[in-house]
C-alpha cells in the first residue's frame, strides 16, 4: 500500500504569530479555516472541537504544516518538549542560509537552544524556540552530495 506524508499538524497559543513567524522563512499560506462540527469532533477524537486552521506550504511544494489554534476545547499549556523527551519532536526545515534564517528568528524572539553546530563538513545545523516553544531545526548543506 503506498503512504504519503500530507502534513504535520502543531497545535499553536497564537495562530496569527505562528504564520508571521513561518511566512518570514519562506512558508506560503494555501490555506485558512475554521473547523467545527460532529466530523471534527470524530475525525480529532474532541467533543466541541472548534479551532482556526492554517496550512502553509515549503516553497519546494514538498511539505506542509498545518497549523491550529483551538477556540474549543480550550488549548492546554504545556512546558516546552526538551530534545530528549518522547513524542513529537521537532520541524525541520534545510536552508540556504542558516545566519538568514536565524535573523528571521530572531525579528520573532526566537533563538537557537544553545548554538550552531558544524555536522562533519556535511551541515551547519541548529535548533531554534519557535513560537509556541515548537522546536525547529535549521540545515544548511555545506557541500552537495556528488552521488544520486
Amino acid at each position: 500500500m503506498p503512504i504519503k506524508l500530507e502534513n504535520v499538524g502543531i497545535a499553536v497559543r497564537d495562530l496569527e504569530e505562528a504564520i508571521a513567524f513561518f511566512t518570514d522563512l519562506g512558508l506560503t499560506v494555501l490555506g485558512r479555516d475554521t473547523v467545527s462540527g460532529e466530523w471534527a469532533d470524530t475525525a480529532v477524537g474532541l467533543d466541541g472541537n472548534h479551532a482556526k486552521i492554517a496550512v502553509l506550504q515549503t516553497p519546494d511544494g514538498r511539505g506542509q504544516l498545518e497549523l491550529f489554534e483551538y477556540i474549543h476545547p480550550a488549548a492546554i499549556d504545556t512546558h516546552p518538549t526538551l530534545p530528549n523527551e518522547i513524542g513529537m519532536h521537532r520541524v525541520a526545515f534545510s536552508v540556504d542560509d542558516i545566519d538568514a534564517s536565524l535573523e528571521i528568528a530572531a525579528k520573532h524572539g526566537c533563538r537557537p537552544l544553545r548554538g550552531v553546530a558544524t555536522y562533519g563538513d556535511i551541515y551547519k545545523l541548529t535548533y531554534v524556540r519557535g513560537p509556541s516553544g515548537i522546536i525547529v531545526m535549521f540545515a544548511q548543506e555545506l557541500k552537495k552530495s556528488t552521488g544520486n
